[in-house]
């Protein structure tokens, strides 16, 4: 007596919707695993992608310096790094003249959010912001970092030389100074000082938990920032390096700095130099251990689920036992006994797969609805390897139930009470 498997597949499901509370019960487990991992895999995916996104935007062949490693616009939190010799402007000088696949140098220099203990806001009349970004840079960087602008222009070398009050906003300073949507020609307040707004950004793509601190920032031209804060010396450089050569490019901005700052050969970088691809590359390391943490949180469930498979399955065999001698006094093989109670362990756990693959597709998709800026993206890879994953324990724990019912003696079977 051969049973096909799509009839396996029918008695295995009427199996299960026969004790279809149970069947829920037993699944549990797995359902929460497979919930956990693919939910965990979505957000890590979306966030993923608007990193990408952002460091794309700041330019794929461009390497950073900056005295600390970490977010520029923080201070660092390693005492040692604290404490290294600031970067001077005139070394963006020396890496355009010496490094021969850099293609432009610019300098920016980075202000607190309060310079001597005062916090730098941005107001109009009837409007103010204090969450702010206050970089000046040179006029060159429109370039080496390029951004479409929603309305006006970025400055000019001539304004940078003489030190104008001219300003280019973010799109969320523009949103929160300027609701009618008309900031280009009007004036800001800054630190006591008043700033023309020239050019607004368009909106940033990407950024971290869908907020990008571009949408924040407030431009204006470096000498400017230069001659009203001559304390401040948190320079950072941006090198661009030529079409192809940015690992040239990078050895050389490194090999120049060493030079300049003169580190023996036995003595680390006292400086930071990263290119967006490390950055994002440091961010798949953080991610992957959280990723590792979900894994393990499913891989319990699983565990939970599969125990409770092989034991629901264990107790159908004994149910069961005379409708196997019935079937094996018929003329059914052994392996069609093992086909159909593997069939119905991997179709309980199959079932309990799709269950927790849906219920994360709904969790992901609340909560992109509920906090947009969280990004979100249900990878396809995450439902294969959740749904493969759910069955494959239904083959694995299921195994040593279906053998135990393969091997009942169908006359003991048939006289089972």
């Amino acid at each position: 007596m051969n049973i096909s498997v799509a009839g396996n597949m029918h008695l295995a499901l009427s199996a299960v919707w026969t004790h279809r509370f149970r069947s829920l019960l037993t699944i549990l487990g797995i359902v929460i695993g497979i919930t956990t991992v693919v939910t965990v895999a979505s957000l890590l995916t979306g966030l993923r992608e608007g990193v990408v996104v952002f460091f794309k935007q700041m330019g794929p062949d461009n390497i950073f310096l900056y005295k600390t490693s970490g977010d520029p616009s923080q201070d660092s939190r390693i005492p040692k790094e604290r404490q290294r010799r600031a970067l001077k402007p005139e070394y963006a000088d020396l890496l355009k003249r010496w490094c021969t696949s850099v293609e432009d140098v610019g300098l920016e220099l980075l202000l607190p959010a309060a310079v001597d203990g005062n916090p730098i806001t941005a107001r109009v009349p009837g409007y103010e912001s204090d969450t702010i970004n206050v970089t000046g840079r040179s006029p060159n960087m429109v370039d080496i970092e390029p951004r479409d602008f929603a309305a006006g222009r970025f400055y000019t070398s001539e304004e940078n030389q003489r030190s104008a009050h001219v300003a280019v906003i973010g799109a969320s300073v523009a949103e929160a100074l300027f609701p009618d949507g008309h900031g280009v020609g009007r004036a800001i307040m800054m630190d006591g000082a008043e700033y023309f707004v020239i050019g607004i950004y368009e909106k940033a793509k990407g950024g971290f938990f869908g907020e990008n601190g571009m949408d924040n920032a407030i431009d204006i031209p470096l000498q400017t920032a230069r001659s009203r804060y001559p304390q401040i010396d948190r320079f950072m450089i941006t090198a661009k390096a030529k079409a192809g050569k940015r690992d040239d490019a990078y050895q050389e901005v490194e090999g120049v700095m060493r030079r300049t700052r003169r580190l023996s050969t036995a003595t680390p970088d006292d400086f930071s130099i990263s290119t967006p691809d490390q950055i994002i590359q440091q961010f798949d390391r953080i991610t992957g251990l959280i990723g590792l943490v979900a894994i393990a949180i499913s891989a319990l469930g699983l565990l939970v689920g599969g125990i409770g498979v092989m034991n629901i399955m264990l107790v159908s065999v004994t149910e069961r036992t005379r409708e196997i001698g019935v079937r094996k006094a018929v003329g059914a093989r052994k392996r069609d006994i093992v086909g159909q109670f593997l069939v119905e362990a991997m179709t309980l756990t199959g079932a309990g797969g799709m269950l927790g693959i849906v219920i994360a597709v709904l969790i992901t998709m609340l909560l992109g609805a509920l906090v947009p800026s969280l990004p979100s993206s249900v990878p396809t890879w995450a439902l294969v390897t959740g749904f493969t994953v759910s069955v494959a324990v239904g083959v694995f724990f299921g195994v040593w139930p279906a053998v135990k019912a393969a091997q009942l003696n169908p006359v003991d079977a048939l006289r089972y009470e």
